[in-house]
């Protein structure tokens, strides 16, 4: 379970700062060392006649996704719920009031990782979602969540950096991970 996060977290900090990016073969072939990993996508066709070169058609640039612009989810009490996120991790709601602002990501990397059905790694077996929050600092976001009364596993550091996990009131799993330094060795 931890193996495959960090597996992709450490391919993410290799690539952090450099224009050199895995292609997906060389991704494939990582993720194929651990026990559990990510389902594989199924790859539609390209269409008759085309090139395809990297996953783009000759003479057209894919478009991309920017990032995550939102995050939906039901809740049996989305007030209550998104009043804890914003007390103990900081993330606004979607402003209801010319005055109120947008909680604001700061830029840097993003895994996006689908997971077998049978996963064990999010814990409970009926929760399909986790979500993964870069932190600052893990040991200060510890220990304002404990200080809350908030229950919180730390993990042992690995190359890609630190790594905690904590559960909101409605169960859902949250990791929080403090990225190596850059210049860290890896």
């Amino acid at each position: 379970m931890l193996f495959l996060r960090r597996q992709l977290l450490r391919t993410l900090s290799f690539a952090f700062g450099s224009s050199f990016i895995l292609g997906r073969n060389q991704l494939g072939i990582a993720a194929q060392t651990h026990t559990e990993t990510p389902a594989q996508p199924k790859l539609s066709p390209s269409p008759a006649g085309a090139a395809v070169r990297g996953g783009i058609a000759q003479g057209t640039e894919m478009e991309k996704v920017t990032g995550i612009g939102g995050f939906f989810f039901r809740a049996k009490d989305p007030k209550a719920l998104g009043l804890w996120y914003q007390q103990h991790l900081g993330i606004s709601g979607i402003p209801t009031s010319a005055g109120d602002s947008p909680w604001q990501q700061e830029a840097g990397p993003t895994a996006f990782a689908p997971f077998p059905e049978t996963s064990k790694y999010f814990g409970d077996a009926q929760k399909v979602w986790m979500l993964n929050f870069r932190v600052r600092d893990l040991d200060k976001m510890a220990a304002q969540l404990q200080a809350a009364g908030i229950e919180i596993k730390i993990y042992p550091p690995d190359p890609t950096g630190k790594f905690a996990r904590v559960h909101d009131p409605e169960g859902n799993p949250i990791e929080l991970w403090q990225p190596a330094k850059p210049d860290a060795p890896h």
